[in-house]
């Protein structure tokens, strides 16, 4: 009996140590590209730079990141990096109406859409922050 006892948790412990090894530790590598060399010129560094700070920027200091909407949305048009699970917001000034049936200013105070509403209704926006979104996807709607 004491045998078996033994065997078990040295088997368990060897479980453990490859299911770690296989996904953890190989597993967890297959993430990371191999590193290729690629020549840039100065201009092109230089504007890609620039594009990234501005990302960088826009997406932190902008109301649709303080409310967290990013977590599910992006504005592509601004350069804006959010989630993947929700639409693209660069025309959702435009488009809400035909798709929702009612005006964004509207549709932002109460969604029509279950998921927003249960957004919304947790953490809704004041006047001043809707009027901050708006004019964000105002903004958006005109770059593209």
């Amino acid at each position: 009996m004491q045998k078996a006892i033994i065997s078990f948790v040295i088997c368990a412990l060897l479980g453990f140590g490859l299911g770690y090894l296989v996904f953890g530790v190989i597993m967890g590598d297959s993430e990371k590209q191999p590193q290729v060399a690629q020549t840039e010129t100065k201009d092109e560094a230089t504007t890609k730079e620039e594009n990234t700070a501005a990302a960088s920027s826009a997406n932190e200091d902008n109301i649709l990141n303080q409310k967290g909407c990013l977590g599910c949305h992006s504005v592509e048009a601004l350069n804006i990096k959010g989630g993947a699970v929700g639409p693209d917001l660069s025309q959702a000034f435009v488009n809400v109406e035909g798709k929702h049936g009612k005006p964004i200013e509207e549709f932002l105070k109460q969604p029509t859409s279950a998921v927003m509403s249960g957004v919304i209704s947790k953490s809704p926006l004041t006047d001043q922050e809707r009027k901050q979104v708006l004019d964000l996807l105002k903004q958006a709607s005109e770059a593209k």
